[in-house]
């Protein structure tokens, strides 16, 4: 059951906040959460610096309270832990934030109003709209999101969202429910994880253009280092979501794309080299019926291909599943 703010008679709010070796600056992260929140779960994940210890001789906002994973789990896990705790506890929107004040907490009540109008299931910022953000941002940062970023777009299929690894986010907690919890990655693919997951629900998701604040904190995640298994968890998520929708869920036009034009494009890029390297070796000229036999396949493969990815882009789920349990709850926000 969601809990209300009596008060305004709006769902109640909460704020979920890994900790892990951000002990310098969590009191000036948690001083600067709004009134508009009603609980903030702090989850200390095993930090070495103590850090829930630390909030609770030194915080004295009644709304704070201390999560403790007893093993390290990587942000994720510690997501996890906190959204657990959300949910028995009843609120109707989770926020989530960093503790390394690189996320202005002021911007929460931006965060959280697409939700309570119904607009949006799950709104998360992005760092990359603001022009003027990007000459702040460290290069390495810049093109190491925009690569993930770029596959996070073939995995999830929410093809208009960027900054796939900003983890200043907020949920419904009716969609939050929907999600196997258990099953979302504990490392630092946590948020592109979660994106898939709502992809198959097909949540609405929304960006919020964000500014980033650099200045000497450590990010924990290193993007070059991240990418080759990103890439290999991205293809993974890809395959699943394609089964999920195109063959499992539903069968059309684009169902049989999907399957043809890979085969053939890939037929026709294997045939053409191999027709390519015998010729080389064998110092004679490939036949125009060779040609053709690689040729064909092979555009008519990309041309399938490219369409399906058309169809896909066109296919991004526009009416929010909060307003769909609206209308069949009879609640409205």
């Amino acid at each position: 059951m969601m809990f209300k703010n009596n008060s305004e008679n709006k769902p109640s709010i909460a704020v979920v906040v890994p900790c892990y070796k951000e002990r310098h600056k969590i009191l000036d992260t948690l001083a600067g959460v709004p009134d508009v929140i009603d609980k903030i779960f702090c989850v200390d994940d095993n930090c070495p610096e103590n850090t829930g210890d630390y909030i609770e001789q030194n915080c004295s906002d009644n709304r704070v309270q201390v999560l403790r994973n007893p093993r390290n789990k990587g942000v994720g896990g510690a997501m996890v832990t906190g959204y657990k705790e959300v949910l028995k506890f009843g609120a109707g929107i989770v926020v989530k934030i960093d503790g390394d004040g690189q996320m202005d907490p002021s911007l929460i009540s931006q965060f959280i109003a697409p939700l309570l109008e119904g607009r949006a299931d799950y709104v998360k910022g992005n760092r990359f709209y603001l022009l003027n953000n990007l000459q702040q941002m460290p290069l390495a940062r810049l093109v190491g999101n925009a690569l993930l970023s770029f596959l996070n777009k073939f995995s999830t299929g929410y093809w208009r969202i960027f900054d796939p690894t900003n983890g200043f986010t907020a949920i419904d907690t009716r969609v939050l429910a929907m999600l196997p919890l258990d099953k979302l990655d504990e490392g630092y693919f946590f948020e592109s994880d979660m994106l898939f997951r709502l992809a198959t629900v097909r949540a609405v998701v929304m960006d919020i253009p964000q500014k980033a604040i650099y200045s000497d904190e450590v990010s924990h995640l290193n993007v070059f280092r991240a990418i080759p298994t990103h890439a290999l968890k991205h293809l993974a998520n890809f395959s699943k979501r394609i089964f999920y929708t195109y063959f499992l869920r539903d069968f059309h036009l684009a169902s049989l794309e999907w399957l043809a034009g890979p085969l053939l494009f890939l037929f026709g890029l294997y045939f053409g080299v191999s027709s390519w390297y015998e010729a080389i070796t064998s110092g004679q000229e490939a036949s125009a019926g060779t040609v053709m036999l690689s040729a064909l396949p092979f555009i008519v493969g990309l041309q399938l291909t490219l369409s399906a990815i058309g169809f896909d882009v066109d296919n991004q789920p526009r009416i929010p599943l909060s307003s769909l349990l609206n209308k069949v709850t009879g609640h409205h926000k």
